[in-house]
């Protein structure tokens, strides 16, 4: 299917340009994201638009696109970060989203991947924002704190999911196991519809507020964010040093009259280390670029956040030369 579709976007580009499409070489470049119902999915479709430049583009000083030329990027739903650090190393994606934490076990063959051969070939692009942790409660469901989701049923997203190993470190952290719950693993939109129907207590989903799925969910149906704060927060932050004390603000969701302390996680886009330095440098540079900064303000509340002030934060896997490159050109790395 993904052929077909990338068939069919050559064909068009070819008949939208005549023969000048030959005259300029065509790169393809896949980012996978996450399910359609989180973030992932907005932000890779914001980016994908601002790095590509199909042959037959304006220029960019002529007020057409400032992304690489010959470059189109698309950006594919996946089921997140463990599934995209999996086809990043396999070669089935060019790059992908990953959760701070989960790339870095899977580079160290620590964590998480401890046992599984280390993903050795992931490189970074860029911290991108942070990834809030929400605990989403039925407001029915009794639910205040943590410690209150046992014996509860509670989805912890699918598997090859970042939000599921984080929702794995909460549960230990609060002295919890799967077992101690009713656990389901679904994606968090899916979570939200049996919610609705009276058939969840809860789910996690970590990602940049506000969420659609959680704010469609609080538009129809009373909810609470559970705080993840306190002695629960501190144990987790002083062992995993990836995770960072955050806030989900008031009013965030419809119902939500207050803050919500949680902890975050950074977003990186991660590639490999088989792809050209030259074409992650004109990605690096096609993504800081002021072009791009307009697409970003406006496209996603969460677009503002992505900024060359936090570009480099928390990375713990290897720069891709092509990125280092611009870094060290813009003066952001030394």
């Amino acid at each position: 299917m993904f052929t077909k579709r990338i068939l069919g976007v050559a064909a068009a580009i070819a008949v939208t340009v005549g023969g000048f499409a030959t005259a300029q070489e065509m790169n393809f470049f896949r980012i996978g994201t996450g399910g359609t119902a989180g973030t992932y999915y907005p932000i890779g479709g914001l980016l994908a638009n601002a790095i590509s430049a199909p042959p037959g583009s304006r220029a960019c000083e002529d007020g057409g696109s400032c992304g690489v030329p010959g470059l189109v990027a698309s950006a594919l739903a996946s089921n997140g970060s463990v599934a995209n650090v999996n086809a990043i190393e396999g070669g089935t994606l060019e790059s992908g989203f990953v959760q701070g934490d989960v790339a870095s076990w899977a580079y160290s063959g620590t964590g998480i991947w401890d046992g599984k051969p280390a993903a050795e070939k992931l490189r970074a692009i860029a911290n991108l924002y942070p990834e809030s942790i929400h605990l989403v409660a039925s407001k029915g469901s009794g639910i205040a704190s943590v410690a209150d989701l046992k014996g509860k049923r509670v989805s912890l997203d699918e598997p090859g999911s970042g939000t599921l190993v984080d929702a794995q470190i909460i549960l230990q952290g609060a002295g919890l196991s799967e077992s101690d719950i009713s656990a389901e693993y679904l994606k968090p939109d899916q979570a939200a519809d049996r919610m609705k129907d009276g058939a969840m207590d809860a789910f996690f989903f970590v990602g940049g507020f506000p969420a659609g799925a959680i704010a469609e969910l609080a538009s129809q149906h009373e909810v609470n964010i559970i705080p993840i704060d306190g002695e629960l927060a501190g144990k987790i932050t002083g062992e995993y040093k990836f995770f960072a004390d955050d806030v989900i603000p008031a009013g965030t969701y419809e119902g939500q009259d207050a803050d919500v302390n949680t902890i975050s996680v950074g977003a990186q886009w991660i590639t490999s280390a088989d792809q050209p330095e030259e074409l992650i440098y004109g990605i690096t540079k096609a993504l800081w670029n002021e072009n791009t900064r307009k697409q970003l303000d406006a496209g996603h509340a969460k677009g503002k956040a992505i900024t060359t002030d936090g570009a480099l934060d928390g990375i713990g896997v290897p720069l891709h030369p092509g990125a280092e490159r611009f870094y060290k050109e813009a003066g952001l790395l030394q």
